[in-house]
């Protein structure tokens, strides 16, 4: 009897056990970081147990969008990784963080200024970001090298870079691209928009007429078409096609991507020879990386909240989550604390200018993305196509601009929220 009472305890304890279900993207060695992460927390919390739902990033937001539609409760992770935080949040599939925050006495003052406002709808937090998402300028040594070309520096100008793009392309002279001086995803124009003090709508929180007319913004658009079109830097189609700015700056066919801390682990993995420098700005620009990242959220759908509540604010703290996506090297954490110190900047593994993130930090600002429920849609559907036409270098930049903005007013008026 002894030994059968024994064993009913044993199963009431194991059927006792919590779960919780975790989803985000990433790449193998992002997945494997998040595992390390997982373990950890079920170590220092044995009774609940993390099944990670992870996915390519091609795929992540597809399945999501499908689970919502399909309605399928238990399918969706209890915990999500998201971006933009506010689309999601407008679609009421998230659970509001404060109340969590207030109960648990959860410190939000660590964090960078302004990357709150990145899990905020309307006053209310629906996620926290685990870092800020702004980027650096990679470089590869050997390329350099072998070309002659003084590596970046953390005060490069645009004509810094311009100059350097012409000694590190390979073009025949048929015309043939053997090697791009610079691969990087379309959507950095909005960074080029920004550092020329140009944006993309008049007020990215509550906008009212697109701005990308307006003389900077033009200006920065055509710097970076204009890469393209000389073939200095590859085109965003062909990036793709190629692996992506991973892709193409380890197998060497770019010389320089621009693009945030989650390409570390792969290039170390890869024993790439390479460092970092804060991305070149206009001479009379500013800085203008994000202060913004992708946050973890809550499910609305989630059957047990407080468990959830539990990963997710271990995920966002400096002993916990954070901590360990630092020591990966993976990310700029969120918390400014974890950022500064050793944990972070006394990495001892490539690169080996990490200052060049702590310079870009300090100069965040938000406005590189929406902060509107209708963003996603607004960005997906015309603004992103239209500018894919000046990418491909099919049409010039100004017609397509002014039709561009033509769009994005419509839009914005149909949505109520035009003049």
């Amino acid at each position: 009897i002894g030994v059968a009472c024994g064993l009913l305890v044993c199963v009431g304890i194991a059927q006792a056990k919590k779960t919780v279900t975790w989803g985000m993207w990433g790449s193998p060695a992002e997945i494997k970081t998040h595992q390390r992460v997982a373990d950890a927390f079920m170590v220092s919390h044995p009774d609940i147990e993390v099944i990670i739902w992870g996915q390519p990033w091609g795929d992540y937001f597809t399945k999501l969008k499908t689970l919502w539609a399909a309605g399928d409760k238990e399918g969706i992770p209890d915990v999500l990784f998201l971006s933009p935080v506010v689309t999601y949040a407008g679609q009421g599939v998230l659970e509001p963080l404060d109340p969590f925050i207030k109960a648990s006495g959860y410190d939000t003052s660590d964090y960078w200024p302004s990357l709150l406002q990145f899990g905020i709808l309307k006053g209310t937090i629906y996620g926290l970001p685990r870092d800020i998402g702004l980027e650096v300028l990679y470089y590869n040594k050997d390329i350099f090298d072998e070309a002659g070309v003084a590596y970046p520096t953390n005060f490069w100008t645009w004509d810094d870079l311009k100059a350097a793009t012409k000694k590190l392309s390979k073009i025949t002279t048929s015309g043939r691209v053997q090697r791009y001086a610079l691969g990087a995803e379309g959507g950095k124009y909005q960074l080029f928009v920004g550092q020329n003090r140009g944006s993309i709508l008049d007020d990215m929180v509550n906008p009212t007429a697109c701005t990308l007319t307006k003389p900077a913004a033009v200006e920065a658009i055509k710097f970076f078409s204009g890469l393209m079109d000389a073939k200095l830097a590859i085109r965003p189609s062909a990036l793709s096609q190629s692996g992506g700015d991973a892709g193409v700056f380890q197998s060497g066919q770019a010389a320089m991507i621009i693009q945030n801390a989650s390409r570390i682990s792969t290039f170390n993995a890869a024993n790439m020879n390479y460092d970092v420098a804060a991305v070149p700005i206009p001479a009379d620009g500013q800085r203008a990386g994000a202060a913004g990242g992708a946050a973890w959220t809550m499910s609305k759908y989630s059957d047990d909240k407080e468990t959830a509540w539990t990963f997710l604010s271990w995920l966002q703290s400096t002993n916990g989550g954070q901590a360990i996506y630092t020591a990966s090297g993976e990310i700029l954490p969120a918390l400014r604390s974890t950022a500064v110190s050793d944990a972070f900047l006394g990495i001892n593994a490539p690169p080996a200018n990490r200052v060049a993130f702590i310079l870009e930090g300090n100069n965040t600002k938000i406005g590189r993305t929406g902060y509107f429920p209708n963003w996603g849609t607004l960005n997906g559907k015309i603004i992103n196509p239209n500018l894919s036409r000046i990418w491909s270098g099919a049409d010039p930049v100004e017609p397509v601009l002014k039709q561009l903005c033509n769009d994005v007013d419509a839009f914005l008026q149909s949505k109520g929220l035009g003049f």
